[in-house]
């Protein structure tokens, strides 16, 4: 069994392209679900399924207040925090697959 970490991550559909803010407990198969297009909505509409940008928290609490602050951001200052780390916005999934 893996272990449950909270997780921010951000989606890209490609590079500067459509963004989605998200939070987890289980970064591996959340994405795998948005990539897969398990639950219909905004990601598999528009086609945001690299991962590339996320960070982890000590608590699901700490997760959930991250993200709402990032939603609340600027789409630069977000294009800024992916650049920051990936400044080529490679999908980091196989990454965290390992």
């Amino acid at each position: 069994m893996r272990e449950r970490l909270p997780c921010v991550y951000l989606l890209a559909s490609q590079r500067n392209g459509t963004l989605y803010v998200g939070v987890t407990s289980d970064l591996p198969a959340r994405i795998w679900q948005h990539r897969n297009n398990v639950v219909a909505g905004f990601t598999q509409r528009h086609h945001v399924h690299g991962l590339v940008w996320f960070e982890v928290r000590d608590t699901m609490e700490s997760a959930i207040a991250r993200e709402k602050a990032i939603k609340a951001w600027k789409r630069t200052w977000k294009i800024e925090l992916i650049e920051k780390s990936n400044p080529y916005w490679r999908d980091l999934y196989a990454e965290i697959c390992g």
